[in-house]
């Protein structure tokens, strides 16, 4: 109980810091070392690259609007010549922020709704007998209800659907193998609301016709926001035309970094490009496609259609963007963060001189100093009654001596007055001590027959 009453009692204490210089060259140029690391990284990492002095915001608002231009004729044996124009193969076609591009497609012209045969590749649709045709029941991922009647020259049960099913292989070559060569025009809005700064990635000209000669390259022109598709699947690292053929997913990176310490005009976008889907030793899951249809009626009136699957370049527009503006607070932190570290150095370098040095105990005697109130108050009571004592003690010398000075001067007539009535004998006068002043008589010379003279030397202070 008594070690933990004395812990808590230690919680009281108050401790101060003690400086003390250790001569130790090798502790010394490491601290040093450390500082100079320290003051490197504030400088040159935090304010420098980081710019630790700015209040940041990364919250964007933006907006993004897209538009395609480009033609190009197919002619397949199927519907024969088509012209394809950004109506056609740009879906959807109201220019958002995520777009389909077609570059392939399988079309099955002229489907009706009536009663055909499953496709084999359906392995729900294959059969032997007409039980294994449940009527009413639905083809798993297949194209239409069975009716139970087990169709033996293709192997697979009668359903009613649109006829006839989607039959035909995709093509080993891009349909639109010339959509390289349309072009996408990014229109970019952008706001930092925090410090009400907005701007498009538009380059402010006064040439109108600017945008229509323009077109994006990273050296001559990279503030132009009209892209050819070609350069900018190849920007990903891949061909346009083997992307092509079985589709593809890209992604389109707008980044905005924008310093508002410097001059307006000094905000731009950065682009980059990179391909989102996977495309491994041609894996499955590589490509992009869908199916859509077109609608028409004959003249009688009956509905029948045009199905389309198609493959294509799925575009991903993303916005990034963070702004930053000075500001006292962050700057005071950064700098608070520095002494902060400054302070750890000298840490360690205390941990290094008080525990994995041979001089450790020595260095720790120096450096802490522990104060007890109670005992030097009781110290002091002594000193203060000795250095009474010592003051009597002088008072009392001095008065003394004045006394003895008082008593010799007294003195002086009564020894002459024996010295001349024994003129046999040799007499002095009185030593008197030199630190109440000094007198000193002459000797009385009984062999003179003259009286000699008495003379007294006193020092004066």
């Amino acid at each position: 109980m008594a070690g933990w009453g004395g812990f808590f009692f230690s919680l009281l204490n108050y401790k101060t810091e003690k400086y003390v210089i250790a001569e130790n060259r090798k502790i010394g140029i490491l601290f040093r070392l450390y500082q100079l690391a320290v003051l490197g990284y504030i400088i040159g990492w935090v304010f420098v690259v980081k710019k630790g002095y700015q209040e940041k915001e990364e919250a964007v608002q933006t907006s993004v609007i897209t538009k395609l231009k480009g033609v190009t004729l197919t002619n397949t044996s199927e519907a024969g010549p088509y012209l394809w124009s950004a109506e056609d193969y740009v879906i959807p076609p109201n220019g958002e922020q995520v777009f389909f591009i077609v570059t392939n497609y399988i079309e099955t012209p002229n489907q009706r709704l009536g009663f055909c045969a499953e496709s084999f590749k359906v392995p729900n649709g294959r059969c032997q007998i007409d039980d294994d045709c449940i009527e009413g029941e639905a083809v798993t991922a297949g194209h239409g209800i069975k009716t139970g009647v087990c169709l033996n020259s293709t192997g697979t049960c009668e359903i009613h659907a649109w006829c006839p099913v989607e039959h035909s292989r995709r093509p080993t070559e891009p349909l639109l193998s010339e959509a390289e060569n349309f072009t996408i025009y990014i229109k970019n809005f952008i706001r930092f609301p925090k410090f009400e700064f907005s701007k498009s990635n538009v380059l402010e000209t006064s040439n109108e016709n600017y945008l229509k000669t323009c077109t994006y390259n990273k050296d001559s022109h990279p503030y132009c926001p009209i892209f050819h598709l070609r350069d900018l699947v190849s920007s990903t690292g891949y061909d346009f035309q083997d992307m092509a053929v079985k589709g593809g997913s890209v992604g389109i990176l707008i980044e905005w970094n924008c310093d508002l310490d410097k001059d307006y005009s000094q905000c731009n976008p950065q682009y980059s490009f990179t391909r989102l889907d996977i495309n491994l030793n041609n894996s499955i899951t590589s490509g992009y496609n869908f199916r859509y249809a077109r609608y028409y009626k004959d003249q009688t009136g009956e509905t029948y259609r045009t199905l389309y699957k198609v493959y294509g370049i799925r575009f991903d527009i993303m916005i990034n963007g963070k702004a930053g503006k000075f500001n006292i607070v962050p700057t005071i932190i950064a700098i608070g963060s520095g002494v902060a570290l400054l302070g750890a150095g000298a840490f360690a370098c205390d941990m290094i001189l008080l525990y994995m040095m041979n001089t450790s105990s020595f260095y720790r005697e120096k450096k802490f100093e522990i104060i007890n109130f109670g005992k030097e108050k009781i110290k002091d009571k002594d000193e203060k009654g000795r250095h009474r004592e010592r003051r009597s003690r002088k008072l009392a010398a001095e008065k003394g001596a004045a006394n003895s000075v008082k008593k010799a001067e007294e003195g002086e007539p009564a020894v002459e007055s024996i010295a001349e009535s024994q003129p046999g004998v040799e007499k002095r006068g009185p030593t008197i001590p030199r630190n109440t002043g000094q007198r000193y008589s002459a000797v009385l010379s009984q062999q003179s027959a003259e009286p000699k003279h008495h003379i007294t030397f006193s020092a004066h202070n």
